[in-house]
């Protein structure tokens, strides 16, 4: 039998939430990874966690334990559901992650990693720990357990929040939200008058468009949440199409990045956009809470205003979903006079080369170090 030895352990992290225990079948809610070097328990951990996206493995957490630093892969109850996301327990089950480093695992310095889709659930559990505003996650947490606030933030190819990224990659020629296939042609995109480059008038009036959609599912998702609760339901599932189509994505004049033309995470445009995407289907009251521009606390803006601790934003310039303007707009809403952005080659996760992945490890773990 031959047996390998790495340099690195890895935990299987698991515990019930106050607000979830254990379901019937045995798994709990709060399930995770501690990735350390096996020759020494790190001082220095970073936690991260995505909306949906099982971070347990996250592409950087080798990368981390080579250089002497922890990483806590976390999942809160709504990896692969976040049709029924909801805000406050996601941020009481981050809570029960970073406590665990801190009291259990013996970290002393917590960084508190916003990637990709969950660098705006971050920054709302950082904010929350350090000024608690929201009324629902505050009635849950705040009079029970406090958020324990990490130490550094750091946000790395992030999205500014969930109903910003979803509105400005929705399809608004869509007539119908019941039919996919459904048109306006004035709007649409992909075909007719409308091509690349397109002009300031079509952004202007498609952008517009895309905003007035969002509005329409949050009235018809209110009305139809009070309809089904008058007659004692209290929620629905239903799907929302085409959600891949952001002229950023068509047009690498607006906003310009290295990033390839024509192209999105799914490969071409028009055809992903007859795919799921994100968001594709959601309760009512999940569309409220995650998805809806007007209701939803998963905007990253305000709560980045609150960081109260060194924040380091880094954008890789070959990004196809997140785009220069995005950093830039995390980098202006954080108010700390110690924050930093930085522009790096590579792909959204660096998978188009190794040696870019390897180049923001040494970044992070540097920026880290220099103010432990």
């Amino acid at each position: 039998m031959i047996t390998q030895e790495y340099p690195f352990r890895i935990d299987f992290v698991s515990s019930e939430s106050r607000t979830a225990r254990a379901a019937l079948a045995g798994g709990k809610p709060c399930q995770g990874l501690y990735w350390q070097p096996a020759s020494e328990r790190p001082r220095i951990a970073i936690i991260a966690t995505h909306y949906n996206v099982d971070f347990s493995e996250r592409y950087l957490a080798r990368s981390f334990t080579e250089r002497g630093i922890g990483f806590l892969g976390w999942n809160t109850r709504y990896r692969a559901n976040e049709d029924l996301f909801m805000l406050a327990d996601a941020i009481t089950d981050i809570s029960v992650g970073v406590r665990w480093l801190r009291e259990v695992a013996g970290v002393e310095t917590i960084v508190i990693l916003g990637n990709s889709g969950g660098g705006s659930l971050m920054a709302v559990y950082q904010a929350e720990a350090t000024e608690p505003s929201l009324g629902g996650p505050r009635a849950r947490y705040d009079d029970v357990e406090r958020l324990l606030p990490a130490d550094l933030y750091i946000s790395l190819n992030a999205h500014l929040g969930r109903p910003e990224v979803l509105t400005a990659w929705m399809d608004p020629s869509i007539a119908d939200e019941g039919d996919p296939l459904s048109l306006i042609p004035e709007l649409d995109p992909f075909e007719g008058e409308n091509h690349p480059p397109y002009s300031a008038e079509f952004i202007s009036r498609y952008r517009a468009a895309q905003v007035a959609r969002n509005h329409r599912i949050t009235a018809w998702a209110q009305q139809e949440l009070a309809r089904l609760q008058a007659a004692g339901t209290l929620d629905r599932i239903f799907p929302v199409f085409r959600c891949w189509a952001d002229l950023r994505f068509m047009d690498p004049a607006i906003d310009p990045s290295d990033r390839p033309a024509n192209f999105c995470y799914r490969g071409d445009p028009a055809k992903a956009n007859r795919t799921p995407s994100i968001g594709r289907t959601s309760s009512l009251r999940t569309w409220l809470d995650m998805w809806s521009l007007e209701t939803s606390n998963c905007k990253g803006a305000s709560h980045l205003a609150k960081l109260a601790v060194p924040a380091l934003v880094i954008q890789s310039t070959g990004d196809a979903g997140v785009f220069p303007s995005d950093a830039r707009s995390i980098f202006d809403a954080i108010a700390m006079d110690d924050r930093e952005l930085q522009l790096v080659p590579g792909a959204h996760y660096f998978e188009d080369n190794p040696a870019y992945r390897e180049q923001v490890a040494d970044m992070m773990a540097a920026w880290i170090r220099a103010r432990v």
